[in-house]
């Protein structure tokens, strides 16, 4: 009789150790995830000073080829505005999708 009690007992005391083992795997994720949404204010920061160089990068190409003629030079300026813009969308919309 004491064999059982002795299981009996241990047996209650595993499944309360596991149901504390999944409460930490709860915080674990929750503070995995605030980690992680930490990220995104300076990553969004960073995305809009890449497009902002971009930017000047392109206005710079296509003034140049702007001022020696290119017929080509409406393709370049709408290349480059359009990737400033997608820089620009991205960051957004994946900052306001994840937060």
């Amino acid at each position: 009789m004491t064999k059982k009690k002795i299981l009996l007992s241990a047996a209650f005391i595993l499944a309360a150790a596991s149901a504390f083992a999944q409460g930490n795997g709860v915080g674990g994720i929750t503070d995995a995830t605030n980690m992680v949404t930490s990220y995104f204010d300076p990553g969004t920061k960073l995305i809009y000073a890449i497009g902002a160089v971009v930017g000047l990068i392109g206005g710079i190409k296509v003034y140049n080829k702007f001022s020696s003629g290119d017929p080509d030079t409406s393709k370049t300026a709408a290349s480059w505005f359009g990737a400033c813009i997608f820089l620009i969308v991205a960051a957004t919309i994946l900052r306001s999708f994840f937060l």
